[in-house]
């Protein structure tokens, strides 16, 4: 006789190993998905060809309402109220094309022909399911976590195979126009130069893709921009809940949460930010264009999409020839500049200083509620509503931002911007001094600039943006922690102390890892640029480098010129920089546990 225990230790394994059967048919199938996703969009199919995908994403879909239905009936009990309120979302997506069928339209029901004609589209039908394709590979990617695996590793391959699709992508027929033969070394440097929101190109974007060529470099510098795994950890953890301890740890750390319990909202507010401040940014700068560049009403507004992504993003990619230099858009357009260097400026501050920006503002809401209403309980107040990472970021920026315009506008008035108005003067100035930090965008041709005004370049484009942003460089923070150490040393202080705060020895390590790094990295990719392109002028190879290593995309008209080998060079440099010297090196090191031991200390005479 079975007893009731062995029963329920049957059912616990007979669910078991239907979780496991589930995954992985949900896990292949959207791999199929993608691969026909792929085919659809990369190429003219034939009748029979479209008629078997059609027949495809029909059954795919059907597999996923099973799906679906299984996981409710099955694990009712184990979903959680954030998963419960997206399996209603996926199941109204997957369910709403069953209306047209059940309910068929009658004559006198013209309101809801657009929402069936919607619902039945094949268009609606291959979105639905790549989301939800991209949901379960983003589950079974981000489950490796659990299993120990290096994080740094898995976020430098998580940008490689980013970068193999963006590159597949990119070399399908419909994303060149029908004259252009795009070489796969020029596809992979343009999908790297995305992912890696550099902006270098060795072609000329608007001449060689299609639109949906530059809706792939738009998607590949949404997803760069965001990173990698910022994406996938919304998609595993948010849509499919998969939330391991040592997962939730390594994402806490990428996204620097502070606490496991608002990992998830930490990511939303990411994901909240970047939407929001692009859609903004995207309207003023429509509005700003609007009926002036012989636009019509689509093109404009994917003008505006391209450029606002490709600004907030630091990517420095346009859809213009000659980038934002180009003569439709130089004169009279003094408001589009500053949009584009705000967004930039946004994009190259930080998430972690967008959040602390929203708690400040929450908090003075809150207090002039309460003011308001004259409530006798009020909120707690703080004296530091800003930390010392956000302070540092915001002091350095303004620094930098105010003495590289006033350099630029010095040395540039009556050379480079001499044609130009007085207004329009500062604007460039501004815009130019915005730019190499590190948006990579040029509105004057830069080998037109002096060479104090170069060099002015590679300082900005070195440091960068912030960290946990979407800038690259060693970044402001290590350069004001670097700065803080260097002025601890001078003044004979054995204690480091930033903005009223004592920094640890960990940040002073790391900091110095990092500058000493990009130095070291930097003099080997320019040394093996030189041995490659002998015939170009060597400091235009190192301000190629040094704007591939801080995924700047500033270039002084070299990157189409440069051989198959300097572009993989450059295309390696650009990788590094984006993922970070310190990830890419704990990528490749093994990792070994400190000894339990101290040796003896001694001194090392430095001076």
């Amino acid at each position: 006789m079975i007893s009731q225990g062995n029963i329920k230790e049957r059912i616990a394994l007979l669910r078991k190993w239907l979780t496991r059967i589930v995954q992985s048919a949900s896990f292949l199938v959207s791999l199929l998905i993608m691969a026909v996703l792929f085919l659809d969009y990369g190429f003219t199919l034939k009748a029979h060809e479209m008629l078997f995908v059609h027949r495809f994403y029909t059954g795919a879909w059907y597999f996923f309402l099973i799906i679906l239905l299984l996981r409710v009936v099955l694990y009712r009990k184990q979903l959680r109220q954030k998963q419960l309120l997206m399996t209603l979302l996926i199941a109204l997506l997957l369910y709403a094309p069953l209306l047209p069928v059940l309910f068929p339209l009658q004559p006198s029901d013209s309101l809801l022909s657009g929402m069936w004609a919607l619902l039945t589209n094949k268009y609606y039908l291959a979105s639905v399911l790549g989301l939800i394709a991209v949901g379960e590979i983003s589950r079974g990617f981000i489950g490796i976590f659990n299993r120990r695996t290096n994080p740094a590793l898995l976020m430098s391959a998580a940008f490689l195979v980013i970068i193999f699709i963006g590159t597949l992508l990119l070399l399908v027929p419909r994303s060149t126009l029908e004259h252009i033969h795009l070489s796969v070394i020029d596809a992979l440097f343009v999908a790297t130069s995305a992912v890696c929101v550099t902006g270098l190109s060795p072609v000329d974007v608007a001449t060689t893709f299609t639109i949906e060529g530059q809706i792939v470099i738009a998607l590949l510098i949404q997803v760069g921009g965001l990173g990698v795994m910022t994406i996938t950890s919304f998609f595993a953890l948010f849509f499919m809940g998969n939330g391991g301890l040592l997962n939730q740890f390594a994402l806490r750390d990428m996204v620097s949460s502070d606490r496991l319990s608002s990992l998830v909202s930490t990511l939303l507010y990411i994901l909240g930010f970047t939407f929001v401040i692009e859609a903004l940014g995207m309207l003023l700068i429509w509005h700003e264009i609007h009926g002036t560049m012989q636009m019509g009403l689509h093109e404009e507004l994917f003008f505006s999409l391209f450029h606002a992504i490709s600004a907030f993003c630091n990517a420095g990619f346009s859809t213009l020839t000659g980038n934002l230099g180009n003569s439709a858009i130089m004169v009279g357009h003094s408001n589009f500049y500053l949009t584009i260097s705000v967004l930039v400026i946004l994009g190259g501050i930080g998430f972690p200083i967008l959040v602390n920006f929203k708690e400040v503002i929450v908090y003075y809401i809150k207090i002039a509620w309460y003011r308001l209403i004259r409530s006798s309980v009020r909120p707690a107040r703080y004296r530091h509503l800003t930390n010392i990472n956000t302070k540092s970021v915001l002091y350095v920026t303004t620094i930098l931002l105010i003495c590289g315009t006033l350099t630029i506008a010095l040395t540039e008035w009556n050379k480079a911007f001499a044609s130009m108005a007085v207004g329009e003067k500062l604007v460039q100035a501004f815009f130019n001094a915005v730019a190499p930090r590190t948006a990579g965008f040029n509105s004057v041709d830069l080998t037109h600039f002096s060479t104090l005004t170069l060099l002015g370049y590679l300082f900005l484009m070195w440091i960068g943006g912030a960290s946990q942003s979407t800038a690259g460089g060693i970044k402001v923070n290590t350069f004001a922690v670097a700065c803080a150490n260097f002025l601890a040393v001078i003044r004979g202080r054995n204690r480091v102390v930033l903005l009223g705060r004592e920094l640890p020895n960990t940040s002073l390590q790391r900091a110095s890892a990092v500058v000493f790094g990009s130095i070291i990295t930097i003099l080997i990719g320019f040394i093996a640029l030189v041995i490659a392109e002998p015939e170009i002028a060597p400091f235009h190879l190192l301000f190629e480098t040094i704007s591939a290593f801080s995924t700047v995309g500033s270039s002084l008209n070299v990157t189409a010129q440069l051989g198959d080998v300097a572009k993989v060079i450059i295309t390696l440099m650009m990788f590094i920089g984006r993922v970070g010297l310190i990830t890419a090196g704990m990528s490749l090191l093994p990792h070994r546990d400190p000894p339990k031991f101290h040796y003896p200390k001694d001194f090392v005479i430095i001076n």
